[in-house]
């Protein structure tokens, strides 16, 4: 029933989170436990070992909260900043207390810093170039109306004749080996772990794909409405199962206690 309740509360907050931009799913996954002999040794009635050995479970338990990072439904915002990532890639970001997060929330705004006028999410954390370093613009050289990007998230702003030319500013993108294991941060932030792996830059691995970065487009989450219903009519009908087996034990040896007595 415990192990339920941990699946309930994982499919509640999938549901809660359904329109979540970046959002990325969990699975609860199980394992069972220790199984304890009723019998050490099974013959038949000629001494002979019975092929099957008498044993019973002792229940499940929740091993682990698995994230899926499959694609979300790219949404149409019509806001230049806001970025969809079409790929295996993480949007950079430089948090608070210095470190870098991860997240496929690509809602970026421009804010007003002493670099300039930086690229930021919504918490105000700057999000970083391929260089290195927060992408910021000079708004006493660059007209912030008429910057555009490409597929890769190039940076390109019009010349003279209004041809389009690029600005050497890339939003950086990073991939894990294994996504699964990073960790959760508020706010559809991830942080690297040793789970996970060290971020391998797309712009430095050329054995990676690269990704594509849609521009006037946010990725939503990945959360299907009707099968977490599903899972939650299941789980909840597990969870009432267990209930109703405890409901018997308790009524079994009640009575066998008044045969006792």
């Amino acid at each position: 029933m415990i192990a339920q309740q941990v699946s309930l509360d994982n499919i509640a907050n999938n549901l809660a989170n359904v329109n979540t931009t970046g959002f990325k799913k969990q699975t609860t996954e199980f394992s069972s436990l220790l199984y304890q002999k009723l019998q050490r040794k099974q013959t038949d009635a000629n001494g002979d070992p019975k092929p099957l050995i008498a044993q019973v479970g002792l229940g499940t338990r929740v091993t682990g909260l698995t994230s899926r990072f499959t694609q979300g439904i790219m949404t149409e915002t019509g806001n230049e900043f806001d970025f969809a990532v079409e790929g295996n890639g993480f949007y950079r970001v430089v948090t608070q207390d210095g470190s870098i997060g991860y997240t496929r929330n690509g809602s970026f705004n421009l804010m007003i810093s002493e670099q300039g006028v930086t690229l930021a999410n919504a918490e105000g954390f700057g999000v970083l170039g391929t260089d290195g370093n927060v992408i910021s613009f000079n708004p006493e050289e660059y007209d912030i109306n008429q910057i555009t990007t490409d597929e890769y998230g190039n940076f390109m702003y019009p010349d003279e004749v209004g041809a389009m030319q690029y600005m050497g500013i890339q939003i950086s993108l990073a991939q894990f080996n294994n996504p699964a294991g990073l960790t959760k941060v508020s706010g559809t932030l991830f942080k690297e772990s040793d789970n996970s792996g060290a971020p391998r830059l797309e712009s430095e691995d050329p054995a990676l794909v690269t990704s594509k970065v849609h521009s006037h487009y946010l990725e939503g989450s990945n959360v299907q409405t009707v099968d977490e219903i599903v899972n939650m009519i299941v789980t909840q009908r597990a969870y009432e199962m267990n209930s109703k087996v405890i409901t018997a034990s308790d009524e079994m040896l009640q009575q066998a206690n008044n045969l006792r007595s």
